[in-house]
């Protein structure tokens, strides 16, 4: 039987972290994980403090109601919890809309060296290795999920990954724990619960132990995939001004080599590799195509693109247009695409902005210009956008905080002239920063 113990070998390795945070929707796996946790945390006065994030899609029309449970569930227990409301657009993939949003949601509270704990268990890992295999992935598709990797400045855990559905509701019930059921769940349409409900039975009626097996062949494969990678080296990592992971040129060694070592790049961040007639494909782009030309290749919810001499990591679901959204002195927005954007304290250079006034986020539209402190005349923020290297498809998300029609500041770059701007601080005068934190948008299990 499942008991809080089981995990002490796991959460040993993280009890130096700052907090932990469980990932709580209000479903049983969540909601297991989040009881385990408290009672080991009871049992464990030197355990980090515990916290509780609960993020609201707004799919679901009793959403509201989820909320509020996971609220009264948190309070029982004595565990703070954070609610946050993304919006999710309409796009092709809303589960992966969804997912992106989610993620970023789950960054903004994370301090640097914390733990996010998530309740994927042996069921979700078995399920995911027969969709990617059925979707024609290779070695490192078939290794699945990892029990930790990181997230941003903090790390991701699932200490549940071993242990079966079964198990969990087993626990549930013993614990006489209440938890919500999302009805999508049962949608046999969508893939997972396709497996789940009606491929996935059968083998398990035949091979009551193939859930074990399956996760060591995905286990073998990982360790495959990693010996693998690491003979031919990994090829040079670069980052770009918003963030976004990337490669250099990684061409050298002939189409074999450089597949192999890209298919291993995307494993350690998770991403579904496509076959290999498109990676050969994509390779040829980039040795043929001008260094201004833009090969790209589609990798499920994510894309490979090349800007400069870096190719970058990006979600398919970037084509986004973000509101117009008033934002005061002190608050936080989590806008899908563009991040956690909010007014801080500023230590230095910053803006005197008046207490409790709303000024407004706005993006690019096209024709806006901007003063630089200390530079004469205003400049295009086309033009400063490209000196100052942001990609392409960043250049329409860059939050501008704006009074009126005057642009104040651009995103984190850089403070506008303005008559709230101050170069120094003054005495008694309080000064804020646009602070602008980017999703890290290579998430995808």
């Amino acid at each position: 039987m499942l008991h809080h113990t089981d995990l002490g070998r796991q959460l040993n390795e993280y009890l130096g972290a700052p907090g932990w945070y469980v990932g709580f929707s209000g479903g049983a796996d969540s909601t297991v994980l989040l009881h385990l946790l408290h009672q080991w945390c009871a049992s464990n006065p030197g355990a980090p403090p515990l916290h509780a994030i609960h993020i609201n899609h707004g799919l679901q029309a009793d959403a509201g109601d989820w909320q509020r449970h996971c609220q009264r569930v948190c309070e029982s227990l004595g565990v703070p919890l954070t609610s946050i409301a993304v919006a999710v657009p309409a796009t092709t993939s809303v589960e992966a809309a969804a997912r992106e949003a989610r993620y970023t949601a789950f960054e903004s509270q994370l301090p640097p060296g914390a733990v996010l704990f998530l309740g994927h268990h042996l069921d979700d890992q078995v399920e995911t290795f027969f969709l990617r295999l059925l979707r024609g992935a290779g070695v490192e598709g078939l290794a699945a999920m990892r029990r930790a990797r990181p997230l941003g400045l903090a790390q991701l855990v699932r200490p549940l990954l071993g242990v079966e559905r079964a198990a969990i509701e087993a626990y549930a019930a013993r614990q006489q724990l209440r938890y919500v059921t999302d009805p999508s769940n049962s949608d046999t349409a969508m893939d997972r619960n396709f497996l789940r409900t009606t491929v996935l039975p059968p083998l398990a009626d035949r091979w009551p132990a193939y859930r074990r097996m399956v996760a060591r062949a995905s286990e073998l494969l990982a360790d495959s995939s990693a010996a693998l990678a690491e003979a031919l080296g990994e090829p040079d990592c670069v980052v770009s001004r918003c963030g976004d992971p990337g490669l250099a040129p990684l061409l050298a060694g002939g189409d074999e080599v450089a597949a192999t070592r890209l298919r291993a790049w995307l494993r350690a961040r998770e991403v579904r590799a496509p076959d290999r007639a498109a990676l050969v494909e994509f390779l040829r782009q980039l040795r043929v195509s001008a260094e201004d030309g833009n090969p790209l290749l589609v990798c499920g919810p994510h894309r490979l693109q090349r800007y400069r001499q870096g190719v970058y990591l990006l979600p398919q679901s970037q084509r986004l247009s973000p509101q117009e959204q008033a934002i005061v002195p002190g608050q936080t927005l989590v806008i899908p695409g563009v991040g956690a954007v909010g007014l801080a304290v500023a230590a230095g250079a910053g803006l005197a902005l008046p207490q409790g006034g709303a000024l407004t986020l706005r993006f690019r539209q096209g024709r806006e210009r901007c003063q630089l402190p200390g530079r004469a005349g205003r400049r295009a923020l086309k033009t400063l956008l490209q000196s100052w290297a942001i990609p392409p498809w960043w250049r329409d998300r860059v939050p501008l905080l704006c009074d009126g029609e005057e642009i104040l500041a651009v995103g984190d770059l850089a403070l506008c002239q303005s008559r709230y701007f101050r170069a120094r601080p003054t005495a008694g005068e309080q000064r804020w920063n646009l602070v602008w934190q980017r999703p890290s948008g290579a998430v995808s299990d």
